[in-house]
């Protein structure tokens, strides 16, 4: 009947090596797993990209 169209949102997940901190934010190009990707706002530690993936919206 009524068709509801779908829209993929990416996300990456970083994770901080010292303080296990974990935060969420979106896919930017260029985001590789593992890899190092910024300071922590909690402790100045090293984040690392632990999850890339996507989350289906319906509009």
């Amino acid at each position: 009947m009524f068709s509801k169209e779908k829209t993929i949102v990416e996300y990456t997940v970083e994770k901080c090596r010292k303080c296990n901190l974990e935060r969420k934010r979106k896919y930017r190009e260029g985001d590789f797993l593992f890899t190092e990707s910024s300071k922590c706002d909690s402790c100045d530690g090293i984040t690392v990209i632990e999850k890339i993936f996507g989350e289906t919206m319906e509009k």
